[in-house]
């Protein structure tokens, strides 16, 4: 997160993250990024996909989501859990994802980790969203919080992979657990009466 806005290529101010990509981000941005999320598949999407930026541009990941969600069955992580090993085989020979095999098999396991976890808890949202920290003003550039800490030490101790505190916040910054957008923000004040309209999933 930055503090301030900044002009887009149509003059409307908006977070400066924006300005990386445009043709990519705005949509992304104005449409998606911090808008509260309570559905199970999308959440868990957005955790792969988190996984799968490791290293590498949220821009290379975006232009691939389609392909991702093809390859990961929409990301229905009932369907992602029966796969075994002749699917990583396949997924290594799909040009439109990124084909890793650490993280192909991250996705895998941790669709596993999802079922099970839904099975004690109800549903993936219920749980994730518990951890929804209290509204505060964030520092400048942050990319840690202490509730993403906590989330994904607790993610990882029921064995999930590639959920460390930066990609957690990454994660709760998209899926709308808080508004990060920046002040002046066209998008900032639409976001937060989302969020005030949003009903918890659990509550």
């Amino acid at each position: 997160m930055t503090d301030t806005a900044t002009d887009s290529p149509d003059g409307r101010p908006r977070c400066r993250w924006c300005a990386g990509a445009p043709e990519f981000y705005l949509s992304y941005h104005d449409h998606e990024w911090g808008r509260p999320v309570g559905d199970d598949h999308r959440l868990f999407e957005k955790l792969s996909l988190e996984g799968f930026q490791s290293g590498l541009s949220w821009r290379t990941i975006l232009a691939k989501r389609e392909d991702f969600r093809a390859a990961f069955e929409g990301f229905d992580f009932d369907a992602v859990a029966r796969f075994g090993a002749r699917d990583v085989a396949r997924l290594l020979k799909n040009e439109g994802i990124v084909r890793h095999r650490g993280k192909i098999e991250a996705v895998i396991h941790n669709a596993r980790c999802a079922r099970e976890l839904v099975q004690r808890e109800g549903s993936l949202a219920a749980y994730l969203w518990r951890h929804e920290p209290k509204p505060l003003r964030r520092p400048r550039n942050v990319s840690t919080s202490a509730t993403s800490i906590v989330l994904s030490k607790a993610l990882k101790q029921q064995g999930w992979k590639f959920v460390g505190p930066t990609t957690v916040y990454a994660f709760m910054q998209a899926m709308g657990l808080v508004n990060d957008h920046a002040e002046g923000c066209i998008t900032r004040a639409e976001v937060e009466r989302a969020r005030q309209r949003f009903v918890r999933p659990g509550r």
